[in-house]
């Protein structure tokens, strides 16, 4: 079956059955993408890692500065 028979038995449809095929289609993808992304978020990110083991050494380092600074 080639896309050209395929475009025209969905051109023979009645306009609530497509505009359902392609309610469907457009929701299968949202909801794809959000499963996709939630995925990826709920991950570990090296990224904020990275971020936060360097708040904790900069934190470390100003502690220090100030704690030898006051004595």
């Amino acid at each position: 079956m080639d896309l050209h028979s395929l475009m025209t038995g969905f051109g023979s449809l009645a306009p609530k059955t497509k505009n359902l095929i392609v309610a469907g289609g457009l929701s299968g993808f949202v909801l794809g993408v959000y499963y996709y992304t939630m995925r990826a978020v709920g991950g570990t990110d090296e990224l904020q890692v990275a971020i936060n083991k360097f708040e904790q050494a900069k934190n470390k380092k100003e502690a220090e500065t100030t704690s030898s600074a006051g004595s």
